[in-house]
Parts: C-alpha cells; structure tokens; sequence
C-alpha cells in the first residue's frame, strides 16, 4: 500500500459546495509534489465550523484506488 501526505485548507464556503453536492471530487498536491484527486466526502468526518483544515494521510493500493485518509 501507498500513502501520500497532504495540507488541506478548504474554507467553509468551498465545503458548503461540496457538501450540497455541487462538486464529488478534490484534487491536492502532496507535501512531495504529486497531484492526487478523491471523492470529497470521504472528507466528511474531519469538517470543523472553518471548513476542511489539517495535514491527512491518504493511503492507496498498488492501482491508485483509495483505501483510507487519516488526520495528522
């Protein structure tokens, strides 16, 4: 399994879109430069008053299919 490290920073009003579903995916670049994109509500469980704000690690198989995102 893989794993990439991200810093996130979604304000409230950016969250709102996704949560009311307007948009499914974030796209992030990791702290070692590579792009990576998930469905946003797997985000869901770590949204504070401010919106998405936190260091994650994103784990993924040997495909690139997402297994599992913890906050830091």
């Amino acid at each position: 399994m893989q794993e990439i490290i991200i810093d996130l920073h979604i304000p409230k009003d950016e969250w709102l879109k996704i949560y009311r579903g307007q948009t499914q995916l974030v796209r992030a670049r990791s702290r070692d430069g590579r792009s990576i994109q998930f469905p946003a509500n797997i985000l869901s469980k770590y949204t504070t008053h401010d919106g998405i704000v936190g260091s994650f690690v994103v784990r993924f198989d040997h495909a690139g299919k997402f297994q599992s995102i913890h906050q830091l």
